[in-house]
């Protein structure tokens, strides 16, 4: 099942007990570096609230939406917040290493514009590249001069870490990246799995400040990672209803349950569901159910 990982949480199943203030986080974004000597065989489909970049020395499969890779000597891997994907190692011998950050701390000072729009990190790009001898040197040494530097107590360290990230991120686009990703046999039923789990994450609505936000067929493929047309096709084959169709449902359970089961006034309950206007919501609850929202309330009493 789809989740979505937050540095606290990355802190918490990793490394607890361990304080961020002394792992890289400062007023300018956060930052770490650890070695994959003891990192997880199997971690699980998610996205992480952070991004990261991998030097994978180990046998694996790579699993994303719709396709997967196999990594059989060594690896650059790229991830971003939007994406989720994950690891399944072949045996225990995984070596190498990864840094974590967040946008604030790259951008600190930096040209590069909008991460998600870079080559490296970008939706329905390529983000594996394989490495030669030479190239795995020249990252590995980055990789050690960044576990060395974190450790230090130089009052500019973080301005030399993100000297070395921009320096590892333009090593990296010299490169051809991976072009080897495998579809998969039944990717319908895995695509209109994911959209269905990543649909129900997203319930029950807690409060009007925890809003629903993935709204559209759109949505939902950019946060898979596949092609809107892809999205549509594997759902419909798969349950019979559109994307569409299936998320209107599940906003108008939501809405139902809402309107029998709390006290929260229509507004309040229009803002949760993501309308921008209670008067948008009371007119597409009236469409889907023939009943406006406050009829149904006078109704239950």
């Amino acid at each position: 099942m789809e989740s979505n990982e937050s540095i606290q949480g990355f802190y918490e199943r990793n490394a607890p007990g361990l304080g961020l203030l002394c792992l890289g986080a400062n007023k300018m974004g956060h930052f770490n570096v650890f070695s994959r000597d003891h990192c997880s065989l199997l971690s699980p489909y998610s996205r992480r609230d952070y991004y990261k970049i991998s030097l994978i020395i180990g046998k694996g499969k790579l699993h994303y939406a719709d396709k997967w890779i196999y990594v059989d000597r060594p690896a650059l891997l790229f991830s971003n917040p939007i994406v989720p994907y994950s690891w399944e190692a072949d045996d225990d011998d995984q070596k190498g290493w990864f840094c974590l950050f967040t946008e604030s701390f790259l951008q600190n000072g930096s040209r590069l514009g909008n991460l998600q729009d870079s080559p490296l990190f970008k939706i329905g790009g390529t983000p594996v590249f394989f490495l030669d001898e030479d190239q795995q040197k020249i990252l590995s040494d980055l990789y050690i001069r960044m576990m060395t530097e974190i450790e230090s107590d130089y009052v500019h360290k973080y301005d030399m870490l993100r000297a070395y990230l921009h320096l590892m991120i333009h090593e990296t686009m010299r490169m051809h990246p991976a072009e080897t990703f495998e579809p998969y046999q039944n990717a319908s039923q895995r695509v209109a799995s994911l959209f269905m789990e990543l649909l129900e994450r997203q319930f029950p609505i807690d409060s009007p400040e925890a809003f629903f936000k993935l709204k559209t067929p759109n949505d939902y493929a950019q946060s898979l990672s596949i092609h809107v047309n892809s999205l549509n096709r594997s759902v419909k084959e798969i349950t019979g209803k559109t994307t569409s169709q299936q998320i209107t449902a599940r906003v108008i359970q939501e809405a139902n349950a809402l309107l029998t089961h709390t006290d929260w006034n229509i507004a309040e309950i229009a803002y949760g569901l993501g309308f921008e206007e209670p008067a948008y919501f009371t007119n597409y609850f009236k469409k889907q159910t023939g009943v406006a929202p406050n009829a149904l309330r006078t109704n239950l009493v």
